[in-house]
């Protein structure tokens, strides 16, 4: 229908014979034609500088007639010659007469006009305008900035509501609840808007100041005239034709509304549509967004052709665009790729407890090109999605939360080996995020070089406190042991010396005598030592039972 409509009053409009403005002070009055050997831009300069000439002149008002005794009408001023209308400037359905009265009635007001705006009375009263208008601008813009200040700015600081709903596995807020991202860059938006529409008060008010004076209206109409032909005149090539400022500003706007119609889709889509197939948020989010590029670059393509420019003259120019950008974008590829594979296989979820590249921490945020993880210190780490796809990826969260844990314990020689396993039992037990079923296990794993090495084995249900639950065990079980008086002891070694292996040729008999003396009485020190604290354990032990008792 569009284009139908187009076809038809196209030719129309280009059968009308061309125009130009009469113009007095800075305002068009009307617009005359060619006529005879007079094309309508000399006729209207004529009489535009005839008309200026009348006002610069200082003489009394000028009267305007009509000599109606010449083959067509002419229209005089002050009894001079003005301008004719021919034929080729009256409407159809309109005498030349008439024409003439209505051009005739049309320049004595704006004569009378004009003249008025030359007088003291009409440049005070423009002035006190000029100033309430300076005023009120000034108002309207400070009222924006009160409305930044007040009112937005200070939500950059709390970008997110405590009272939003966020997924039990992250601290995301749900579908449907904008991110702290995209919160700032709505703030950003706003604040860019208004922005604009501070620069917009000021221009219109500077615009409507000059448009009061009849000296700096004729510098606003050129100006103007000169930002409309710089807006209109094809100077930039592209493809087979060239283009002006004001085609690429349309397309600027067409590829914006694009932008917006493809976001406003995919917001109904993902809020809407994917919600209710059940899939997880990763997923929703990966489909919304591949939609969101295809439609933005199928839309693109549309766009372009619609606005004139024909995409088979840029054969060549995309191809090597294509190769220079698919050379530079290959690791953002890479991680595109490696983000779909990560959420359609689910190797790693929202919420799961993993260890990569040396990091251990609850996987908050999987997107195309990168994963963010929150490790056991509670900092943000991101990770590009191939590190999950190149390297070992420990899932302790996959499938099933509950792993086990192993706490190596050792026990001095001598030690009555079925009460330390009963302690160790006991200790695990009594932990509340150790799992009764599996049931704790201990395992008598070797003949150390000091101490005899067992393996207490629990189950946990909670990955991430793993480090939390291993230091409470260890502070458990040295408080039990110390407790039965089960020793827990010092790495040793025994060094044995032979005669033969000594260079006694150098040595006196007595420094290796007064040696293997205070070598025997330091090992007999440290027997008698042991032995001493052991009893005094024991004598701590049986004197607070006796007091317990005693209490009782």
């Amino acid at each position: 229908m569009i284009l139908s409509f187009m076809g038809f009053f196209c030719p129309i409009l280009a059968q009308e014979k061309p125009t130009a403005p009469i113009m007095l002070e800075g305002r068009t009055l009307f617009y005359v034609r060619e006529s005879g050997q007079y094309t309508a831009e000399q006729r209207a300069n004529e009489a535009n500088r005839h008309l200026g000439k009348i006002l610069d002149s200082g003489d009394p008002p000028a009267v305007v007639g009509i000599d109606s005794g010449q083959e067509v009408p002419v229209i005089t001023i002050n009894n001079r010659y003005f301008l004719s209308v021919t034929y080729n400037d009256v409407p159809m359905g309109k005498s030349l007469q008439g024409q003439a009265l209505a051009w005739k009635n049309t320049l004595e007001v704006a004569i009378s006009k004009a003249e008025y705006e030359r007088t003291l009375k009409y440049y005070i009263k423009a002035i006190i305008i000029a100033i309430a208008v300076i005023f009120l601008a000034a108002i309207l813009s400070w009222k924006l900035g009160v409305i930044w200040q007040r009112w937005l700015k200070p939500l950059s600081t709390t970008p997110t509501d405590s009272n939003t709903p966020t997924s039990s596995s992250s601290s995301q807020p749900l579908s449907g609840y904008p991110s702290e991202s995209s919160f700032k860059f709505q703030l950003v938006a706003l604040l860019v808007l208004l922005t604009i529409i501070r620069g917009i008060i000021w221009i219109v008010a500077f615009v409507y100041i000059s448009r009061l004076f009849p000296q700096t209206r004729r510098w606003s109409d050129l100006i103007l005239e000169i930002l409309q032909i710089s807006l209109i005149t094809d100077v930039f090539p592209l493809g087979n034709q060239k283009y002006s400022v004001l085609d690429f500003f349309i397309l600027i706007g067409l590829l914006v509304g694009l932008v917006t119609l493809t976001r406003m889709v995919s917001r109904v889509l993902k809020s809407k549509l994917l919600t209710a197939t059940g899939l997880s948020r990763a997923v929703q989010d990966t489909t919304a967004l591949i939609f969101n590029y295809t439609f933005i670059f199928l839309g693109t393509i549309v766009v372009l052709q619609v606005w004139g420019l024909d995409l088979s003259s840029l054969t060549v120019f995309a191809s090597v665009l294509g190769v220079g950008v698919g050379l530079g974008l290959q690791g953002i590829a890479k991680e595109f790729v490696s983000g779909l594979v990560l959420i359609f296989e689910r190797p790693i979820q929202v919420g799961d407890f993993v260890e990569v590249a040396g990091l251990m921490g609850t996987v908050e945020r999987i997107s195309v090109r990168s994963t963010e993880i929150r490790t056991l210190d509670q900092v943000s780490v991101i990770l590009p999605n191939s590190r999950f796809l190149d390297s070992e990826v420990i899932n302790w969260s996959h499938s099933s939360p509950i792993s086990r844990l192993k706490i190596p314990v050792g026990v001095a020689y001598g030690s009555n080996l079925e009460i330390v396993r009963n302690l160790l039992i006991k200790v695990a037990k009594n932990h509340q995020d150790i799992l009764s079923m599996p049931s704790p296990q201990v395992f008598f794993s070797e003949f150390g070089d000091s101490s005899l090495k067992f393996n207490l084995l629990v189950w946990i249900s909670k990955p991430y406190k793993q480090f939390q639950i291993k230091s409470d065990l260890y502070f458990k079980i040295d408080s039990e042991f110390r407790a039965e008086g089960i020793e827990i002891p010092f790495p040793q070694r025994d060094v044995h010396f032979r005669s033969s292996d000594v260079p006694s040729q150098n040595i006196s008999p007595e420094l290796i005598n007064s040696l293997s003396n205070l070598s025997n009485s330091l090992a007999t020190w440290l027997k008698e030592n042991s032995h001493n604290q052991t009893r005094q354990d024991k004598n701590k032990d049986i004197q607070s039972n006796k007091v317990i008792k005693k209490e009782n």
